[in-house]
């Protein structure tokens, strides 16, 4: 799927630009073209006709008519050509796409063949194009070179390099990071600042339409954090709001956002190299680099990243669960200092034009040492207010790594668009935590220290996760397919904490406050798909059956505990009608299932911050969400797009974050404690508006704007629900050329009051490095809770530049900012009968970096091979590959 749209909308661009008038004799899409070469590939193989047998040394020709400036006439030139190998297979690579051609093949003691072909690629009415289609006829199989036998195969997929911004369709949004260089240097989390449909707060968690997606690398699961991904290995990022049965039922609540990483397939070598410097003398590095020839493809990108995090918080909070009540004021600073590394390398194997095997492996670690300072005081709320005041530093260190297989096999059959595949990931990670708090108490802020305590928190977090896919596609005519598909997920989750009170340099293990636990959970899933196409009118059916078992064990109390979850049924329908002038109309509906993840389960409490304990249920039941959208899309005769989506999303038995009272195991008291429940229900609904805009020849707008209202329903006689309200955001993305080498990009967001996503504030999902302590967010500023309370207003604006020089614009240097204003923050209001709760946060506003990157490469198809002159046919030397 890497590179499916990235090519799709290639070719669209390119039959917009054939479309147009002429402007003269002899135009090109070659260097001195406006619009990009778009080339394809014809393969096949020379056999007997009556015995089918190989023949090796045919001479295989590709030829056009073209217009000779010598004899001022048309005539057939050769374009591309080669000898066929000892299984009589041969490949013409990086051919125009849009040419008509002949195909001739002489072989001594043979029978000459001459066929016309050219790659039928058929361009859509409307916006809402058939990809699938249009990949077949870019990688076209003419099957076995028989008389007159001439097939076509479905795509091994061939990759155009450069991308541009936001390309949308009617299920999904692809957004090109290579143009977006407010993100350059930074991590993915940046990136998703500047992706429609995408909230991101200020920790780094993800929501999509107010809840947290799935995240997916390279069209399967990951275990990695968006913080953990380099913006510059990425090279694009798809937001499917709504899959289809052949997507997993699991975490459907928001759709899945799928993150490509940079890989290239063409004939030769590239590569690039960069380094960045931030505004905090923090360095980052990278490079990577491709190398495609004859069978092989080969790819590798390793990055380096330091980064300085600083933030400030102030909590103000009245507890109402004890006499008298309490007011507390808590002030924050933090800054964390570490580093991350990645690399990434693999390749493909054509083993001939049917069959190609994959493998790649990521592989990356790093090192965080974050230290905060907490200036608190606690009013009892008596007649007359007794007051205590505290001072806690907290010191922690955080080591992660993480290693990543994924190895794939696709098999090509002589019918067109037949196809089957098997792939397998397997996914490392482990992680150790160090976190010790010391608390200074004062009778007052300028009394002397009267007492002092320390706690040390040691935590030690293993995941292993493993899925097997296979996938099977079958075209029943011409117009409908059939597809089906098995996968197996298995998951083992070892996690440690060793709690440990301080006494001078001493340190007493509290077994009581202390958790190993460990959990086991599979998943086993089938889905079939039917699409068919009716004049204009197009309907996917498709039916996905899911079934998972959970286990956890605490060895050290000897407890066992074990959640079914039965086979549950997920129906998907997409409808489709294509209108005029470029319309499209869709209607999709699916059923999704949320289960709870490890952390929600999680039977631990988390006593790394006093005031803000934290535990998980292991009673979490599964949530199921209903999702209907209609989508209409409109493709404009000068390329702009515009896209209108309005959605509901029904869900029972909602996961959602909340604040319980109960009593402390070490103090005996009465305290709040953050933990998670099942709502009976909520609903989401909203209109989301996306468009790309060229306002002038020099400026390019993308819009995004998403209304919304969101309700989450308990049956808690503590907790009041929330009168609903309506929340929207506005996101906006210039990018400014101001000369022919410099580039300006202006970006900004509008986020206005909106209730809390169901996992808190962002929902989880991809800003905390994980495992061990503080997993559920208490740190230094304060829990919230989704079902009892609401964000404030938000905005912020980011800018870059960048200019490009060199001969061929190999090399850029680009600045960017991020907050320009200091605006972007959190603040969330959250109450229920037992708290009323305010919290502010900024974290890293105005941090600026600079960067610099080189490319390099040289796309020869002739770069690796010995030369053999004796097997060039008659005009090899004019071939063009």
């Amino acid at each position: 799927m890497k590179h499916y749209f990235l090519l799709s909308f290639s070719l669209l661009f390119s039959f917009f630009a054939f479309s147009q008038p002429p402007m003269g004799m002899g135009r090109t899409s070659g260097a001195g073209g406006s619009r990009p070469q778009v080339n394809g590939n014809f393969y096949g193989k020379v056999v007997e006709s009556n015995t089918g047998k190989p023949i090796e040394y045919a001479s295989v020709q590709l030829l056009q008519n073209k217009f000779d400036s010598a004899t001022k006439k048309r005539k057939d030139q050769v374009i591309g050509g080669m000898i066929t190998r000892s299984n009589g297979d041969f490949r013409l690579e990086n051919i125009p796409a849009f040419g008509q051609y002949k195909l001739r093949v002489n072989v001594v003691g043979y029978t000459h063949y001459e066929q016309p072909i050219s790659f039928d690629i058929k361009m859509p009415q409307g916006g809402n194009a058939d990809f699938t289609a249009m990949l077949s006829a870019l990688d076209k199989d003419l099957g076995n070179i028989k008389i007159s036998i001439a097939e076509k195969t479905l795509e091994n997929v061939t990759v155009s390099s450069g991308t541009s911004g936001l390309r949308l369709g009617i299920d999904r949004k692809v957004f090109g990071v290579d143009k977006n260089i407010v993100s350059a240097g930074g991590t993915a989390i940046d990136v998703m600042r500047n992706v429609p449909s995408i909230n991101v707060d200020i920790d780094g968690n993800v929501t999509m339409r107010n809840n947290t997606p799935q995240l997916f690398v390279d069209g399967r699961p990951t275990v990695l954090t968006l913080e953990q991904i380099p913006a510059d290995a990425i090279e694009s990022v798809e937001i499917i709001t709504n899959p289809s049965a052949k997507f997993d039922a699991s975490g459907g609540t928001a759709g899945i956002l799928n993150i490509i990483l940079k890989k290239n397939k063409r004939v030769g070598y590239s590569g690039n190299l960069r380094s960045n410097i931030d505004s905090r003398a923090r360095i980052g590095m990278g490079g990577d680099i491709n190398l495609r020839q004859n069978k092989l493809n080969f790819f590798a990108s390793v990055n380096f990243n330091q980064r300085k995090s600083i933030s400030n918080g102030l909590t103000y909070r009245t507890t109402l669960i004890s006499n008298p009540n309490t007011l507390l004021n808590q002030e924050d600073q933090s800054i964390s200092i570490g580093y991350f590394m990645f690399f990434r390398a693999g390749l493909d194997y054509f083993i001939n034009n049917r069959n190609t095997f994959s493998v790649s492996i990521n592989k990356g670690g790093g090192e965080f040492k974050p230290t905060s300072i907490g200036d608190i005081s606690i009013d009892s709320l008596y007649n007359t207010p007794k007051r205590s005041n505290s001072e806690r530093n907290s010191l922690s260190n955080s080591e992660f790594a993480f290693t990543g297989i994924t190895t794939s096999f696709k098999h090509l059959f002589p019918r067109a668009g037949e196809e089957w595949s098997v792939d397998l990931t397997y996914n490392v990670s482990n992680s150790t935590n160090f976190n010790q708090i010391t608390t200074y108490y004062y009778d007052n802020p300028l009394s002397s220290l009267s007492r002092t305590a320390a706690q040390q928190q040691d935590g030690t977090g293993d995941n292993d996760n493993l899925v097997i896919q296979t996938d099977y596609v079958r075209p029943l005519t011409e117009k409908s397919k059939w597809e089906a598909g098995l996968r197996a997920q298995l998951r083992n989750v070892d996690n440690k904490n060793d709690f440990y009170l301080i006494n001078g340099s001493s340190l007493f293990y509290i077994p009581a406050l202390s958790v190993n636990y460990n959990s086991h959970d599979n998943v086993l899933a089938a889905y079939s798909t039917y699409s068919n196409q009716i004049k204009n009118f197009g309907y996917q059916l498709g039916i996905r059956v899911e079934s998972s078992r959970y286990d956890g064990v605490l060895p050290d109390l000897n407890q066992e505990f074990s959640i079914d979850f039965p086979v549950s049924l997920f129906p998907s329908v997409f409808l489709t009608q294509k209108l005029k002038k470029n319309q499209d109309l869709q209607l999709n509906y699916t059923r999704k299932i949320n289960r709870p993840n490890f952390f929600q389960l999680y039977p631990f409490t988390d006593y790394s911050d006093s005031l803000n304990l934290s535990r998980g249920n292991p009673n979490l039941v599964p949530e199921f969400t209903s999702s209907v959208e209609l989508s209409y899309q409109k493709t404009f005769t000068n390329k702009d797009n515009f896209i209108a989506s309005a959605y509901f999303k029904q869900t029972d038995n909602l996961i959602t974050r909340y604040q319980d009272k109960e009593v402390s195991a070490t103090s005996g008291k009465d305290v709040l404690i953050n933990t998670f429940i099942n709502a009976n229900s909520s609903y989401v609904t909203g209109l989301e508006l996306v468009s790309k805009n060229k306002m002038r020849p020099w400026w390019d707008l993308t819009t995004n704007f998403n209304l919304f209202t969101s309700v989450i329903k308990l049956s808690d006689r503590n907790l009041t629900d929330l009168d609903p309200f309506a929340s929207f955001f506005i996101k906006l993305n210039n990018s400014f050329k101001l000369q022919k080498s410099l580039t300006f990009q202006l970006s900004g967001e509008y986020q206005s009051r909106s209730v809390l996503p169901p996992g808190g504030s962002g929902g989880g999902g991809g800003g905390r490095w994980g495992g061990g302590m503080g997993m559920f967010g208490g740190g230094m500023f304060g829990q919230t809770s989704a079902a009892q309370g609401y964000q404030k207003a938000n905005y912020f604006v980011d800018a870059a530049l960048r200019f490009e020089f060199g001969k061929t614009k190999q090399a850029n240097l680009s600045w960017n900012i991020n907050d320009i204003f200091r605006t972007r923050r959190q603040q969330i209001f959250s109450s229920s009968a037992l708290f009323v709760q305010d919290v502010f946060r900024r974290r890293d506003p105005q941090l600026m970096r600079l960067n610099f990157g080189w490319r390099f490469g040289k796309f020869d198809p002739n770069l690796f091979k010995r030369k053999s002159n004796k097997l060039m046919g008659e005009g090899m030397e004019n071939i063009n590959m």
